[in-house]
């Protein structure tokens, strides 16, 4: 089960993620975000763990908990939305300007 854990202290690490989650059972993967260009942490992270009921207890026991000084928000990872191509960016009419039309 893929798990998502919100409101994370700028400070916490994939480790310290993966050493709070694997009191409840074996993590198989715990990813903070980080901003590409700064590599400073996004606030929220990804804990992915093989067993329902050890990622159940999780969540149960986590959400609302405090985490490095702040109280989290942790459930059930939904499925990413495409994003498409980006917008309308490529989908302008075509036209020119000018003064002889």
């Amino acid at each position: 089960m893929n798990i998502y854990v919100g409101n994370l202290s700028y400070g916490v690490s994939d480790d310290n993620l993966r050493e709070v989650f694997e009191a409840f059972g074996t993590v198989s993967s715990a990813k903070v975000i980080t901003d590409k260009y700064s590599g400073r942490s996004k606030g929220f992270g990804f804990v992915e763990m093989d067993n329902d009921a050890e990622a159940n207890a999780a969540i149960d026991q986590l959400d609302g908990a405090e985490i490095d000084g702040r109280s989290v928000k942790v459930n059930e990872a939904r499925p990413r939305e495409d994003r498409g191509n980006g917008g309308g960016r490529n989908n302008r009419g075509g036209g020119g300007g000018g003064y002889r039309r």
